[in-house]
């Protein structure tokens, strides 16, 4: 009965913008009325410049491997239950039962002098641009899309960045922009319901859009052949703009809500305010359904030259070689840098467990990855490149309370990077089992499969 009614309904509707928006809608009725609902997941790849120190990983009671070298054949796991954290990491206690830190996983076909650039999430070699769509954009497109099938956001290298394009990428030859200002960010995701500037930009494009649309449509019904197939894609690119300008005009009241209040904040040059803002912009759409699918970057992504000259670290760069700037060690101010980091992470997750989703919360149906774009550290070998997991994306991942350290690089029973990303696809229900370029110097066993061991 309630099929026949929507395909009546959306018949009268036609295919204009609205008849996108009351499927979806539509689609919603019927999922509640079938008494299967499916909670939508999302996945949030938090990437930070300039190596992640194995050591900030391990809890009290687990021993670092003599030489600072792993040598293991087979897993090691330990519960983090009653386990203290490493103080870089205390922020995420009251997410414990929720986290897992993954060590081991070897990501040498990405291996550079500091960032692995696009190798980072996609498998690849470092040096050589895009040359495939990127985990992160990949399980944007497993996932149910939002109004914006793929968010990213981020601090660039430098204050007047306004966009790194060198982590993520859609698709051989074509990187995502990672936007790095807060008020570019603001304006794209709610200027629909800003005020003044934000809100006559918003209007403008709007207009733009409808009369650009109407435009093309014209002359492509005086083309034929090859020249008409040609502009209609150009047709199609215009409406899908126009239809997601209308989606966020539906969502007015929900985003008016949830809009983040930045304040001044979102004017701010300091590296410090730049991420605080990005990261409630990237809560607020997340919270709001904008997406389910966010990539944050800290100086990820070639950017290792970042500073925080609030924090007197004016060049990270200097801390990877050693500089301590007035403490008595460079490994005091990673420890600071990765408390700051993942303060901004507990602060995501907080915000995500205090809404209410079916029977439990947001978090619940969320996975966060925080990693570096340069494996182990300023100058990575990238044999072992730490993952932090925190949340299970809906209970399709064992990621409850686990510390894990897999089989070593020299092991037949080593696993690599892309087997993690290979495990996050089959969690999400587009299962592959290849991911990347394979590492040519592991030869022991195949590379292809999943992580078994993080597959709930």
């Amino acid at each position: 009965m309630f099929e026949t009614t929507r395909r009546e309904l959306l018949k009268l509707a036609g295919y204009s913008a609205s008849a996108t928006l009351l499927s979806g809608m539509l689609e919603q009725i019927a999922v509640h009325a079938s008494g299967t609902e499916k909670l939508p997941r999302r996945v949030v790849f938090f990437v930070q410049s300039n190596g992640m120190n194995p050591n900030h990983l391990r809890p009290e009671g687990v021993i670092a491997p003599k030489n600072g070298k792993m040598t293991n054949d087979t897993l090691v796991e330990y519960s983090l239950k009653d386990r203290k954290l490493h103080k870089a990491f205390e922020a995420l206690s009251p997410f414990q039962e929720k986290l897992t830190f993954v060590q081991g996983l070897s990501g040498c076909i990405a291996r550079s002098d500091h960032s692995a650039n696009h190798g980072c999430l996609g498998a690849c070699p470092a040096n050589k641009g895009p040359m495939l769509q990127t985990i992160d954009s990949a399980m944007a497109y497993a996932l149910p899309k939002g109004i914006f099938r793929h968010v990213l956001l981020g601090l660039g290298g430098r204050p007047d960045t306004t966009m790194n394009y060198s982590l993520s990428a859609e698709a051989a030859g074509k990187a995502n922009p990672i936007v790095c200002s807060p008020a570019l960010a603001f304006k794209s995701l709610f200027g629909s319901v800003s005020e003044g500037e934000g809100r006559t930009a918003f209007q403008q494009k709007t207009n733009l859009l409808e009369f650009m649309k109407d435009d093309v449509r014209r002359v492509s019904n005086s083309l034929t052949g090859e020249d008409k197939e040609k502009l209609d894609q150009y047709l199609q690119a215009f409406e899908n703009l126009h239809t997601r300008q209308q989606e966020l005009l539906a969502k007015a009241e929900i985003l008016k809500k949830n809009a983040p209040k930045l304040g001044e904040k979102i004017k701010s040059d300091k590296s410090s305010l730049i991420l605080e803002s990005q990261i409630e912009i990237a809560a607020a759409a997340l919270i709001s359904g904008l997406t389910n699918c966010i990539t944050f970057a800290s100086g990820g992504g070639g950017q290792q030259f970042g500073s925080f000259p609030e924090f007197n670290l004016p060049d990270l760069h200097g801390v990877g070689h050693g500089n301590a700037y007035g403490r008595t060690s460079s490994e005091e101010c990673f420890v600071e840098l990765r408390q700051f980091h993942v303060k901004l992470i507990a602060q995501l997750a907080k915000k995500l467990q205090d809404v209410k989703e079916g029977d439990g919360t947001m978090l619940d149906n969320t996975l966060i990855v925080y990693l570096s774009d340069s494996g182990e550290s300023h100058h990575p070998n990238l044999r072992e490149w730490p993952v932090v997991l925190l949340g299970n994306l809906g209970g399709k991942l064992k990621t409850n309370g686990r510390y894990l350290e897999f089989p070593c690089y020299e092991s037949k029973n080593h696993r690599t990077m892309a087997a993690l990303y290979c495990t996050f696809l089959h969690a999400a229900g587009k299962p592959r089992d290849k991911f990347g370029v394979a590492d040519p110097a592991y030869k022991l066993s195949d590379q292809s499969g999943v992580v078994k061991e993080l597959l709930a």
